[in-house]
């Protein structure tokens, strides 16, 4: 129990010492985004795997519509903040509640959506929480993060073109909603060949 209490204080260090790391790059302009061609299914599945220990309480549903074009972007920032966005959504929500993960295009813009089933985000912090070190509700759980995972996320975006933003919504819960420009000239990929 002890060595797994160890371990477990060791990971949470590891990854505030790399989100510190992360912020520090986006916020001097040295990590461009490497852009390439991606298939979002393969980055969320990734993310999810990353998650799969914080996620096992909660039911989570993708709704990537089959066909989805490919996207272009730096595939392992994307998936840092698709990590980031369910690890909230997994902190601050109750268990055996649902996270939703979405995505729709309209036109050139790619919108990307994780959403949860929880208490929703407190009137007033909807853009506050994007703040380096802001949290907006405290929980027994609350601890365990750094209060950078969403200026993360939005610092990702803006280095993509896009934005992120975040609300209530009207059945309860919160949405964040990642839009991203796509270019034009989308290649095609058979994934049935």
């Amino acid at each position: 129990m002890l060595l797994e209490t160890g371990a477990e204080e060791a990971r949470r260090l590891n990854h505030l010492l790399e989100n510190i790391l992360q912020m520090s790059k986006l916020d001097a302009g040295v990590a461009a985004p490497n852009k390439q061609w991606h298939v979002l299914e393969e980055i969320v599945g990734s993310a999810l795997q990353r998650t799969e220990q914080e996620l096992k309480q909660h039911d989570v549903q993708v709704d990537i519509p089959e066909g989805f074009p490919l996207v272009f972007v730096d595939g392992l920032l994307l998936e840092q903040v698709f990590v980031n966005l369910m690890e909230n959504a997994a902190r601050y929500t109750p268990p055996s509640t649902t996270i939703r993960i979405s995505a729709t295009m309209n036109g050139s813009l790619a919108s990307l959506i994780v959403a949860d089933d929880g208490p929703g985000l407190p009137p007033g912090s909807e853009e506050r929480i994007f703040e380096k070190f802001y949290r907006a509700t405290p929980t027994a759980d609350a601890g365990r993060g750094s209060g950078l995972g969403l200026a993360i996320c939005r610092a990702i975006a803006k280095a993509h073109g896009g934005m992120i933003t975040a609300h209530n919504r009207q059945s309860g819960g919160a949405e964040f909603r990642l839009e991203l420009p796509m270019p034009q000239d989308v290649p095609e990929v058979d994934l049935n060949s």
